[in-house]
């Protein structure tokens, strides 16, 4: 397995997470739940936190992931972390066709989470 793939992919995860969740908390969070709504599921303070939380738990998931792929590069754990590879793989691919498609390229994320998916194949090829 390449390593240096591993922790390029590793590194764009940690970037992507960081940007994640300082601008989706400054440009779409922080503002959507400045509004105080008179009715709604965001009415309740606890959806709201929820809401605010579930952004940022995202962001720890793939820094989580990262730190996998850092793990596979320094000491690469045969087939079952050829495994682990393809699977954040595929789950980056997914996520950078999903952003393509559903902002028809106008949202800055899916070159990354594309690229981190293709590092990973690379990694394994």
């Amino acid at each position: 397995m390449s390593s240096v793939a591993l922790l390029t992919a590793a590194v764009l995860t940690v970037a992507i997470s960081i940007v994640h969740s300082w601008i989706g908390e400054r440009r779409l969070i922080g503002p959507l739940l400045a509004i105080e709504p008179r009715v709604g599921v965001l009415k309740s303070a606890f959806l709201r936190q929820v809401l605010r939380h579930a952004w940022h738990i995202t962001s720890l998931a793939w820094t989580g992931m990262a730190v996998v792929l850092a793990a596979l590069a320094l000491a690469p754990q045969g087939e079952a972390g050829r495994i682990a590879i393809i699977g954040i793989g595929v789950t980056f691919v997914l996520h950078g066709v999903a952003i393509l498609a559903l902002s028809r390229g106008r949202h800055i994320a899916w070159p990354v989470f594309l690229a981190v998916g293709a590092l990973c194949f690379l990694a394994v090829r």
